[in-house]
């Protein structure tokens, strides 16, 4: 998109509290002519904009859209977020890419929608999209049980036989949570999976797909990149999940692109519907909603490529993809820095704990959520402490506790070249405590997970 003359003007003339924020920050929205200019603008965040002022006065006109959603953040706070129809159809376009990469215009789809329900902006906009998908004329029809497992466990035998592929749609530790837990033939029908949420690696895309039988990964699981505040703003692709990949194991080569010791999510983007800057390592987008957005910054650390710059990098390094996708840039997210803890120095990402656990010497008895948290003993000498849950019927033990130790460590070491280089050796093994599934102090059951302490 042309970020002043298609957008920048229209909601600086429609949206109230967008003209009476360019005022308060003396900007003349005549005087805004070029992108250089439009980078000059002052950043809109929620505490700095979207909470300073009524709800109305966020809209075009100041009129309420013909929905709301709500969402909880990161902080717990919630925030109301207006939806439209035009909303959904954008957003229906990367529903589209990925049921696409599923061949759902060919196939009989049932679609599982597995997001918190209610007014929570995760399984209500999930929803209307996939609705939106058979409206344009896919074959695909959409059940909505949300987190509810027995609602899962009811609907699922009786409806996916009559399809020709079940695609599960949710949080991704609550999606393996179901593959790994529920007894029901996920190889028999031929499940797909679409993501959102939280960063997975891909060991966790290789493990959980062998567990529901997805014969390609690449394929068969894909991750969308959104927030409350804008919807998706970008979508995994066939080709962008090959790409991953081959980063996944190169972690040199990933630290050289991304300038991280993790791996992010790296998804494609349509830069007509939506705009992405970065600012100091963080991301910044505009783009059209029920709440017109310009140049939000949603805080998540990451940044944009180029799609020839991207297939440049991996091109000299020997890859050449196989899979196909748009000539679209891309942009990748890491998510947000506070879900880090600091061990003497180095950053410790859940992203690298995460590798650890799906190992396969022990990722069987583990459902891969886990705490990370950092303590002091009775000498003030610091110690990693990671807290893992364990699948139902599994049951805690020092020799598999020290299995998962050694697993964890393992993969810091082979991730993260600053913890090998801070952290002193005999200080690098984490601490481990195994708690039983649905450990209330750790694992409440329904609460929205959080991976640091």
């Amino acid at each position: 998109m042309d970020p002043v003359d298609l957008f920048f003007r229209q909601v600086a003339a429609t949206v109230p509290a967008y003209g009476e924020f360019l005022a308060e920050h003396h900007v003349d929205p005549a005087k805004v002519t070029t992108p250089a200019e439009f980078a000059a603008l002052p950043m809109t965040t929620k505490d700095g904009y979207t909470r300073r002022y009524p709800l109305p006065d966020l809209c075009r006109g100041g009129v309420i859209g013909d929905m709301i959603a709500v969402s909880s953040g990161s902080t717990g706070e919630p925030s109301f977020w207006p939806r439209s129809v035009a909303d959904e159809r954008v957003i229906a376009d990367r529903f589209a890419e990925v049921f696409d990469a599923f061949s759902a215009r060919e196939r009989r789809t049932l679609a599982v929608v597995c997001f918190a329900l209610g007014t929570w902006v995760g399984g209500l906009f999930t929803v209307s999209c996939c609705r939106q998908l058979a409206e344009r004329g896919y074959p695909v029809t959409v059940v909505a049980p949300g987190t509810d497992r027995r609602e899962i466990r009811r609907v699922l035998p009786e409806l996916a036989p009559h399809f020709d592929q079940v695609v599960l749609l949710g949080y991704p530790p609550f999606l393996k949570n179901v593959i790994d837990t529920e007894d029901l033939p996920w190889h028999a029908w031929d499940l797909k999976l679409v993501t959102a949420g939280e960063v997975f690696s891909e060991e966790w895309r290789a493990l959980v797909a062998e567990r529901a039988g997805i014969a390609d990964p690449l394929r068969g699981i894909a991750s969308l990149y959104g927030t409350a505040d804008a919807g998706v703003l970008g979508n995994e692709t066939p080709l962008s999940a090959e790409i991953r990949r081959f980063l996944a194991a190169r972690p040199e080569t990933a630290r050289e692109l991304f300038g991280e010791s993790r791996l992010p999510t790296l998804v494609q983007y349509d830069p007509g519907v939506r705009y992405f800057e970065e600012h100091e390592g963080t991301l910044l987008f505009s783009g059209d909603n029920g709440v017109p957005l310009i140049r939000y910054h949603i805080a998540d650390e990451g940044g944009v490529l180029p799609y020839d710059r991207l297939l440049s990098f991996v091109g000299e390094r020997g890859f050449t993809p196989s899979m196909s996708g748009p000539e679209r840039p891309f942009v990748y997210v890491f998510g947000r820095s506070h879900f880090t803890v600091s061990f003497y120095g180095a950053n410790v990402y859940p992203e690298n704990v995460a590798v650890g656990l799906e190992q396969p010497e022990v990722s069987g008895a583990v459902t891969g959520k886990f705490v990370v948290e950092v303590g002091e003993d009775e000498r003030r000498d610091r110690f990693l402490t990671v807290t893992v849950e364990l699948m139902p019927g599994e049951r805690p033990s020092d020799e598999f506790a020290d299995a998962v130790g050694g697993a964890v460590l393992g993969q810091l070491l082979r991730l993260n070249s600053e913890f090998a280089a801070y952290v002193p050796a005999d200080r690098q093994r984490p601490f481990v405590r195994l708690r039983e599934a649905g450990d209330p102090e750790y694992f409440p059951p329904g609460a929205k997970h959080r991976y640091t302490r």
